[in-house]
């Protein structure tokens, strides 16, 4: 294995298709409430309006010489945002500024697991979410079945604030307070 991690810019975010849409099927396998709300869950759906609705992003790739394996998005946006026609991610009141740091998506190809890419992607977007002054509450959304994301992501600090959508998703989150 020869990994390297790069930073990807907005503009050049379709390298990032496949593995995407590779996350909505794996989050469709592991779902038991609701699976078919992911029919309609791809790149062009999920990722696509993310950024464009975001005041910042950011993306990072992991790649085994020139394959891509793996990739987090992580995006600051307006607390607004987060109450849309699919759901109320969380109370905005709630927020104590008026952005909010995300941990939006993250992907790594099963055969590059455990191999610590997981811990070296969060970590840095981390420390991208928090060199932002006006945020200091931040989210992660995991669907229904992801145990193992789940738990990760508690290891690293985050804590379960609720379930949305009768439980089809877990929103996690950490506050700088």
């Amino acid at each position: 294995m020869n990994l390297t991690y790069e930073m990807i810019h907005d503009e050049n975010i379709e390298c990032c298709r496949d593995l995407c849409n590779e996350l909505m099927a794996f989050q469709k396998s592991k779902s038991y409430i609701k699976p078919e709300l992911f029919d309609n869950m791809n790149f062009d759906t999920r990722m696509i309006p993310s950024i464009k609705r975001a005041l910042y992003n950011y993306t990072v790739v992991v790649k085994d010489d020139d394959k891509i394996v793996g990739y987090v998005y992580s995006n600051i946006s307006p607390k607004e945002t987060y109450s849309n026609e699919f759901a109320t991610f969380f109370d905005p009141s709630s927020v104590s500024k008026k952005n909010a740091g995300c941990l939006s998506q993250f992907y790594i190809k099963e055969e590059y697991r455990q191999y610590g890419v997981g811990s070296i992607l969060f970590d840095m977007s981390m420390m991208w979410l928090k060199q932002f002054d006006d945020v200091e509450d931040y989210f992660i959304f995991v669907s229904n079945g992801n145990h193992n994301a789940l738990e990760f992501y508690k290891r690293k600090g985050f804590f379960v604030s609720h379930d949305i959508l009768d439980g089809f998703i877990t929103v996690l989150r950490n506050s700088e307070k």
